[in-house]
């Protein structure tokens, strides 16, 4: 019975997660603002890699502008599921995690970009911690010469899961806004020290937007992210 329970949930989960996604974009209003962000990022024609904290995925498919898109994504069973939903959007998989096939994944994100798909990234996910950039999305904007554009996302009314990821929800016909960050360029030849100081500057431009977002929105700011472990 567990198993046929589980075979359900997997089957219809995305079908319905689609499906409310494509109803609150239908009922809400939105703002992007500082979306010629994107436009700077495809300076001669190159792809980029859109970046944004896994608590803010829900509308994310809506931030795109373009149609060729890859994300990143693990085997675990939610993932999975939420794979399944942005695929439904048009997004394609690249098919890795940070804890277990992780190279392959960047591999073959890397190989995608060079092949003209923009990406999509949530650093700190897919099982955190909350809002810490893992270094995967600097070291493929390095090596695919790309920029990340670093992009946040809030609205009114909304409520919060108690995910790991804090996630947000907005309901029916509430306001959504969209906050670009500036196109940043990881070069080429950075070593480690380099390519920290940029990890570091992406987890701080995130929080910066998302607080933003969350202060124009109205609503209160997440929870403090986890201390990092030693």
């Amino acid at each position: 019975m567990g198993r046929w329970r589980d075979s359900l949930v997997t089957a219809l989960a995305p079908r319905l997660g689609y499906a409310y996604i494509r109803l609150l974009h239908a009922t809400m209003r939105f703002e992007f603002r500082n979306a010629e962000a994107l436009e700077r990022a495809r300076e001669g024609g190159r792809s980029y890699i859109l970046a944004f904290w896994h608590s803010r995925f829900v509308m994310m498919p809506y931030a795109y502008p373009g149609t060729r898109m890859v994300t990143l994504s693990s085997r675990h069973r939610d993932s999975l599921m939420l794979a399944r939903v942005m695929q439904r959007f048009g997004i394609e998989q690249a098919w890795g995690s940070s804890t277990r096939g992780g190279v392959a994944g960047l591999r073959e994100i890397v190989r995608r970009i060079r092949s003209g798909y923009d990406a999509g990234f949530t650093p700190d996910g897919p099982k955190g911690p909350r809002r810490r950039v893992q270094p995967g999305v600097i070291a493929a904007a390095r090596l695919a010469r790309c920029a990340i554009v670093p992009v946040a996302f809030s609205a009114r009314p909304a409520r919060r899961l108690r995910s790991w990821d804090r996630t947000l929800l907005p309901r029916p016909f509430s306001r959504g806004l969209f906050l670009y960050g500036d196109p940043m360029r990881v070069p080429r030849g950075a070593g480690d020290e380099t390519q920290e100081e940029y990890r570091l500057e992406l987890e701080r431009t995130l929080d910066r937007l998302t607080d933003q977002a969350d202060r124009e929105a109205g609503i209160p700011f997440e929870d403090p992210r986890p201390e990092p472990c030693d």
